[in-house]
């Protein structure tokens, strides 16, 4: 069984990111691809250490808004998105999919291969695909496991 590797892109584009990873969870199971479509989506390191701050502090913000009036807490929320919404921009969002086909299955395997790359949110992304054998696929499996 030979896998190949689609390396997408998405630069600062986390909502990209998101809906790719939806169109291919949907796929998943649509087409019950279990083991043979895995994905996994890989952020910036700065990105990654500045979340749990955020989620602990958005966390904390609708404590204090309730007793404040309604006016006042939507306010107070719309400035609480703001942040929350700024970081995911200064991070680099990318997203590895591996394809796992069997030798008599290589047709199939080439449908997914034009497929992916050509619908919508992948087709900005920058799309590259590494197969078996080339010089850089060593690299793509340690950081695919890397990545957990």
């Amino acid at each position: 069984m030979a896998h190949t590797y689609l390396l997408f892109d998405f630069g600062t584009d986390e909502e990209k990111a998101q809906l790719a990873r939806h169109k291919l969870e949907g796929w998943k199971q649509a087409f019950r691809l279990d083991k043979k479509l895995q994905y996994k989506l890989e952020r910036a390191q700065d990105e990654a250490n500045g979340e749990p701050e955020q989620a602990h502090k958005s966390s904390q913000t609708p404590k204090a808004e309730k007793p404040k009036s309604k006016a006042k807490a939507k306010h107070k929320s719309k400035e609480a998105e703001a942040p929350e919404g700024a970081p995911p921009a200064n991070g680099k969002v990318n997203l590895l999919v591996r394809l796992y086909f069997s030798g008599h299955e290589k047709l199939t395997e080439q449908r997914w291969l034009d497929r992916i790359p050509s619908e919508e949110p992948f087709k900005e992304a920058l799309p590259r695909v590494v197969r078996q054998g080339e010089d850089q696929f060593d690299e793509i499996v340690k950081q695919f496991d890397s990545l957990g």
